[in-house]
C-alpha cells in the first residue's frame, strides 16, 4: 500500500505527546509516537544494514528472547533492494515506511511471522516481487499475510477499488487476524505522515480512518493503535476543538497534579494490606479529554488522567478493589467489572472511582500485567494463533512453515482469536449485492461499538450488537429460515419481534413451518445487524406482492356463524321452579366450573362462572345470587380465545384442528392484527364438557398459537 509522504521536519499535524515529563516515570503505556521516526535513521552497521533493523530486532527480542532474527534480516534485504530508488513524497527512502510499520508491531509484541510480512507488505503491490517469490522465500504464512494487505488495482476496479480492497482484506482477516494488525500499523504510520498531502486528501483519508480503521482497531482490542489514530484524525477533522483540548492539557501540565498525591495514598494503602502492585498515572489522550469535556462541561484537575494499578493475579485485582473501597469513598455508579464479563474485544479490567480525603475524585483501572498487555495490543499480543501453546513462541517464518489458511484436513482453518462480530461481518458481506452497499453497510456496522451476548433456548449463545432485536437474533441463529419467524419468548415470556434484547437475555425464536411465509417491511424498522437487513431487503425485492400485504389497511373483524347448529342442553340445575336456565355468553361456563346464577327479567336464571367479572357487578348492585348445580353432563357451549402470531392460513389451521377434535364452530371472530399478533374468539359446541382440556391443548399445538384461554369478557358474536 503506497504509504503517504512525510517531512523529516515534522510536517504532519502537531500532536502533543500524551504524557508530560512529570508522568513519565513508571508509565506502562506503550508509546508508539515516541519510538516513531528516531529508529529509522542512523549510520549503517558493519553488516551493511541501517540501525533501523537493529531497533526492530531489539524490540522483538524484548517480547521473544529466543526469536530467530535471520528471517527478519532476509526480509529486510528483499524489501530494501526491491524498494531501492523509490522515494516517499517527502524525499525519504521508501524503505522507511515498511520499517516503521514493522517497528510499531514489534513494540506491540507481534511474533516473527507478522514482522516478516510487515517488512514485505508493499513489495508485491509496488515492486516487481511476486507472491510466488514471497512464498518460496518465506513460506505460505507470510505469503498469505502479504496478499491479504495488498491493494486491488484501480485500473481493474475503478471507483470500487477501495471498498473491494477492504472486502478482500476482511475476508483474509477472517482466516488470519494478523492481516488486519498489519493494516492498522500501516495506516497509523501513514496518518503520522500526512503533512505534505493536500488538505482535501488528508480529510478523505482521515474520514475513512475514523469510519473503518478506528472501529476495527477498537474491536480487535489494539488500544495503543486506536488511541493514536483517534488523536491524529481529531487534529485533521476538528482542528479548532483539537486546539482547545491541547491548550487545556498544556495548562494542566503547568499546574500541580492531584493524581500524584492520590497515587501515593493508594500505594501506601496497598503496601499496608500486603498487596504487591504497581500504581501508575495514565494520562488521557486528546480525544478522551475532549469526550470528558463534552460530557461534563467543566474539567477538574483529575479529569486529565486515571490511575492504573497493575498486579500479578486475577484475585489480586479484587483484593485491590476491596482495599480501595474500604479506605476511600467509592463512587458506586462508576464501578464496572470487565474481568468477570470481558468486553467483546478481549478487554479485561476493573473500573472504579474513589474520592480522596481532599475531595478529589480519581478514576482507577485495576488489571494484571497480562490483561494490560492485551488491553494495549489486543489480538497482536496473542501471538501466532496457529502455533500450539507448547510450540515455538516466535512463530518464525520460513519455507517449512505450516500451510496457509485452509490447509487443515477439514478444509477450514479454525482461528481461536476470531471474534463473533467478525464472523457476522464475513457472513453478511457475501450477500452485499454491490460495492456501494458493502461500503455503506460496513461503516454502519462498525459504528455499533458495543456488543451483547444472548442465550439460545438450546443452550448456545449469540453475539449481537447492542440494541439488537428479536429479528436480529432470528437471522443470526436461523439465517434465511428466519423469514418465517412469527414471534419469540424472551426470558420465558412472549415478546414481539421488535423487542430489544439485553445482555444475558434468553431468547427462543418461534418459526412457522410455512416456507412461503416472508418478513414484513416493518422488520426493517428495528433491525441492527447488516445480515438481517440485507436478507429482509433481498426477500422483499424478490417478492413485491408479499411486501405489499402488511401495508394494506387493517382487515375488519370477520364473523363466521354456524346457523344450523342446535343449542345444547343446559345441564345446569337451579332451585327456582319453572325457571328458564341460560348459560352466560360472557364466560360460557361448562361442567365442572364453579358457578352461580342471577335472576334476570322474565324470570330466567343466567349462570356465570364464579370468577366472571359480571358476578362482581351483580353483587355490587345488590342482586341476590341463585345456587346452581350441574346435572348430568352432556352437550355444552364454550367460548375460547386463541392468541397467536399472525401468519397466512392461521384461521384455516385452527378451524381444522377444532373440527378434527369433533367440536362444532358456532361462531368465530378474527380481530385485526396488532404488532403481528392476532386474537381469534371461537364459540364452540362440545359434545361433552370433559373434552374441553384436550381441545384447548390441540389448539395450542397449532403453529403460531401461543395461548388459548376461556373468554372472560362479554361475547361480541
Amino acid at each position: 500500500m503506497s504509504a503517504e509522504a512525510t517531512s523529516p521536519n515534522g510536517a504532519s499535524p502537531e500532536i502533543r505527546p500524551v504524557d508530560n515529563p512529570g508522568r513519565r516515570r513508571g508509565r506502562a503505556r506503550i508509546d508508539l509516537r515516541r519510538i516513531g521516526r528516531a529508529a529509522l535513521f542512523g549510520p549503517a552497521s558493519r553488516g551493511g544494514l541501517p540501525d533501523a533493523i537493529g531497533h526492530v530486532a531489539e524490540a522483538h527480542r524484548a517480547h521473544f528472547p529466543d526469536a530467530d532474527l535471520a528471517v527478519l534480516r532476509r526480509a529486510y534485504v528483499l524489501a530494501e533492494t526491491s524498494h531501492r530508488g523509490q522515494m516517499r513524497k517527502s524525499g525519504e527512502p521508501y524503505i522507511t515506511h515498511p520499517l516503521a510499520v514493522t517497528l510499531i508491531l514489534a513494540e506491540l509484541g507481534a511474533e516473527t511471522t507478522t514482522l516478516t510480512a510487515s517488512l514485505l507488505h508493499d513489495t508485491v503491490e509496488d515492486t516487481d516481487v511476486t507472491l510466488d517469490q514471497v512464498r518460496e522465500g518465506f513460506g505460505d504464512e507470510v505469503c498469505y499475510l502479504v496478499d491479504g494487505v495488498t491493494k486491488l488495482e484501480k485500473v481493474d476496479y475503478g471507483a470500487a477499488a477501495e471498498p473491494e480492497t477492504f472486502r478482500k482484506m476482511l475476508v483474509a482477516t477472517g482466516d488470519d487476524v494478523r492481516v488486519m494488525s498489519i493494516k492498522l500499523a500501516d495506516r497509523l504510520h501513514n496518518m503520522r505522515t500526512l503533512g505534505v498531502m493536500r488538505p482535501e486528501k488528508q480529510a478523505r483519508i482521515a474520514k475513512v480512518t475514523r469510519d473503518v480503521l478506528i472501529p476495527l482497531a477498537e474491536r480487535l482490542g489494539v488500544q495503543a493503535l486506536k488511541t493514536e489514530l483517534e488523536d491524529l484524525v481529531f487534529a485533521i477533522l476538528l482542528p479548532e476543538e483539537y486546539g482547545i483540548t491541547r491548550a487545556l492539557i498544556a495548562a494542566q501540565d503547568a499546574a500541580a497534579d492531584p493524581l500524584v498525591t492520590i497515587a501515593e495514598d493508594v500505594r501506601k494503602v496497598l503496601r499496608e494490606a500486603g498487596i504487591t502492585a504497581e500504581v501508575l498515572i495514565r494520562p488521557r489522550h486528546f480525544v478522551s479529554v475532549h469526550r470528558v469535556r463534552m460530557k461534563r462541561g467543566e474539567l477538574c484537575a483529575t479529569d486529565f488522567g486515571r490511575l492504573l494499578v497493575l498486579v500479578g493475579e486475577d484475585a489480586d485485582c479484587y483484593g485491590v478493589l476491596g482495599e480501595l473501597h474500604t479506605c476511600f469513598t467509592p463512587v458506586i455508579s462508576e464501578f464496572k467489572d470487565f474481568i468477570a464479563s470481558p468486553k467483546f474485544n478481549l478487554y479485561q479490567s476493573l473500573h472504579t472511582a474513589v474520592a480522596s480525603s481532599c475531595g478529589s475524585v480519581a478514576e482507577v483501572l485495576i488489571r494484571t500485567h497480562r490483561m494490560h498487555k492485551v488491553a494495549e495490543a489486543g489480538v497482536v499480543a496473542l501471538g501466532n494463533p496457529y502455533v500450539p501453546p507448547d510450540g515455538p513462541q516466535s512463530g518464525s517464518a520460513g519455507p517449512a512453515d505450516a500451510g496457509a489458511p485452509g490447509d487443515e484436513a477439514d478444509g477450514v482453518r479454525a482461528d481461536p482469536t476470531r471474534p463473533g462480530w467478525l464472523s457476522r461481518l464475513l457472513e453478511w458481506q457475501e450477500s452485499a449485492p454491490d460495492p456501494d452497499t458493502f461500503w455503506s453497510t460496513l461503516r454502519a456496522d462498525l459504528a455499533q461499538d458495543r456488543e451483547i451476548t444472548v442465550f439460545r433456548a438450546d443452550g448456545g449463545t449469540l453475539g449481537l450488537p447492542a440494541g439488537a432485536s428479536c429479528v436480529d437474533a432470528a437471522y443470526a441463529q436461523h439465517g434465511e429460515r428466519a423469514h418465517s419467524c412469527i414471534g419469540a419468548r424472551v426470558n420465558g415470556r412472549l415478546a414481539t419481534l421488535s423487542t430489544v434484547l439485553s445482555d444475558g437475555d434468553t431468547v427462543q425464536l418461534l418459526l412457522t413451518g410455512d416456507t412461503a411465509s416472508g418478513p414484513s417491511p416493518d422488520w426493517l424498522g428495528h433491525v441492527r445487524t447488516p445480515g438481517a437487513r440485507i436478507a429482509i431487503t433481498s426477500w422483499l425485492a424478490a417478492h413485491p406482492e408479499g411486501a405489499a400485504a402488511p401495508a394494506a389497511a387493517p382487515r375488519p373483524s370477520v364473523s363466521v356463524t354456524g346457523g344450523a347448529m342446535r343449542r345444547a342442553a343446559v345441564g345446569a340445575v337451579v332451585d327456582v321452579p319453572h325457571a328458564t336456565v341460560r348459560l352466560a355468553g360472557c364466560c360460557t361456563p361448562v361442567p365442572p366450573d364453579a358457578v352461580t346464577g342471577f335472576t334476570v327479567r322474565g324470570g330466567a336464571v343466567t349462570v356465570h362462572r364464579e370468577r366472571c367479572p359480571s358476578v362482581a357487578r351483580m353483587l355490587a348492585l345488590g342482586r341476590p345470587p341463585v345456587e346452581v348445580n350441574w346435572g348430568a353432563s352432556g352437550d355444552c357451549r364454550v367460548t375460547l380465545v386463541a392468541e397467536a402470531f399472525g401468519r397466512p392460513q392461521l384461521l384455516a389451521d385452527l378451524t381444522e384442528a377444532i373440527a378434527t377434535a369433533g367440536v362444532a364452530v358456532v361462531s368465530a371472530i378474527v380481530e385485526p392484527p396488532s404488532e403481528q399478533r392476532v386474537r381469534h374468539t371461537y364459540t364452540l359446541q362440545l359434545p361433552d364438557a370433559a373434552g374441553l382440556p384436550a381441545l384447548m391443548r390441540t389448539m395450542r399445538d397449532v403453529p403460531g398459537v401461543y395461548d388459548v384461554s376461556r373468554a372472560q369478557h362479554p361475547a361480541t358474536a
